[in-house]
């Protein structure tokens, strides 16, 4: 990500998470400090009390499947293969299923991308292929990168199952759907990947409504991750996964899914998940910042503190991210560059060339160039997303 301006940027009467009120400096694309004065010559930025955050995490997406609504074709389900099994049979004879399937993949990616950057998610994990459209050095967020997955022992099958995690190095996580559902099958995937030797500390296992009391203590006891996908399990299978074990042992994260069965956005699901009592208040930034990070073997990420890379959040004063939707981000910066917020901090943080008005939920907002592009390279829109009339020609 390219820099036009290398003077150190200082927040400044900043509430910083976890640090209380302060500075932050910015040089290039990390944080150099924290706490220490403005030093002459940095580019200062009053903040007058709104809070400062590290960009959020989203430990689960399916970023080209975004662009659908949601779906299901039966009242219940059992789990998640019965989901499978119907979109499958639909496929090629619902205009929904054959509509979004027509458009071209890398447009379907932007769209993902866009979902995430506006809602504050910096960083996000990609279950799915690292598709080539997917050119790190021109995205305005960060895919993780070095991982493992397999899809599900439904549709891999053990053997697969066993081989991908087998390549995944111990250090780097490794990840799967697993107990997506309330019925017997779905229950008893945690003993099958147990069997497989495959439910390790590196292991994130994505869903796990289906696991009873027993099976989440042995999980936990052997350092096993949790990815909450709370959205997408109520719109599914009517009940919301039981992850307070996970979460007292620092093991859960918190994922979006896709649109074909999840929230709108991360924002939709810590607001959800602040609303059905698994997790404390106190504890619910910290599934999408400091564990995330931790659980995604990501040391430079998820807080503030120098030599992290410079993806942050401004909200505005007092707020808590749980109560907020993608429209009441004051800013969202990655790597020291400011991406989507409000003008008066886009007239201090990015230059007027490369500042394209929008509106964002019906509020007004500033969208960096390279993030108004991929809007309009789509022929696809981001519903509740609008570039002002002339905006681009004039950029």
């Amino acid at each position: 990500m390219s820099h036009t301006e290398i003077r150190p940027l200082a927040f400044v009467n900043a509430d910083i998470a976890g640090h209380g009120p302060g500075t932050l400096r910015v040089l290039g694309e990390r944080i150099c400090s924290l706490g220490a004065p403005v030093e002459a010559g940095d580019r200062v930025v009053d903040l007058r009390g709104d809070r400062l955050l590290p960009g959020i995490i989203n430990a689960h997406d399916h970023l080209q499947l975004n662009h659908y609504p949601r779906l299901r074709y039966r009242a219940r389900h059992g789990n998640a293969s019965e989901w499978v099994a119907d979109i499958e049979a639909r496929r090629h004879v619902d205009p929904v299923l054959t509509g979004g399937a027509s458009v071209p993949r890398v447009e379907r990616l932007r769209i993902g991308i866009v979902k995430n950057l506006l809602c504050g998610a910096t960083t996000v994990a990609q279950h799915d292929p690292l598709y080539p459209e997917l050119d790190a050095e021109t995205l305005p967020i960060h895919l993780l990168s070095r991982f493992g997955w397999a899809h599900s022992l439904a549709v891999d099958g053990a053997e697969r199952v066993r081989q991908t995690h087998r390549e995944t190095p111990a250090d780097a996580p490794w990840f799967i759907h697993a107990g997506e559902g309330t019925d017997a099958s779905a229950a008893d995937e945690a003993r099958q990947l147990e069997a497989l030797g495959v439910c390790t500390p590196n292991s994130l296992l994505i869903h796990g409504l289906g696991f009873d009391a027993r099976t989440r203590a042995r999980l936990v006891a052997r350092g096993v991750g949790l990815v909450w996908c709370p959205g997408s399990n109520l719109f599914l299978f009517d009940r919301v996964a039981s992850v307070a074990e996970f979460d007292r042992a620092g093991q859960l994260a918190l994922g979006s899914d896709s649109r074909l069965s999840g929230e709108r956005d991360l924002l939709d699901e810590l607001n959800l998940a602040s609303r059905v009592g698994e997790v404390e208040h106190s504890r619910l930034e910290s599934l999408v910042t400091r564990q995330a990070a931790r659980l995604l073997r990501l040391p430079d990420r998820g807080l503030l503190c120098a030599g992290a890379v410079a993806d942050l959040l401004v909200l505005p004063r007092g707020a808590r991210l749980w109560d907020l939707r993608r429209g009441d981000l004051r800013c969202v910066m990655t790597a020291g560059e400011m991406r989507c917020g409000d003008a008066d901090l886009a007239e201090l943080l990015l230059p007027a060339a490369k500042t394209v008005p929008a509106t964002v939920d019906g509020q007004p907002k500033c969208l960096e160039i390279s993030v108004a592009r991929l809007l309009q390279s789509s022929s696809i829109s981001e519903h509740g997303v609008h570039l002002s009339a002339g905006a681009m020609r004039a950029a």
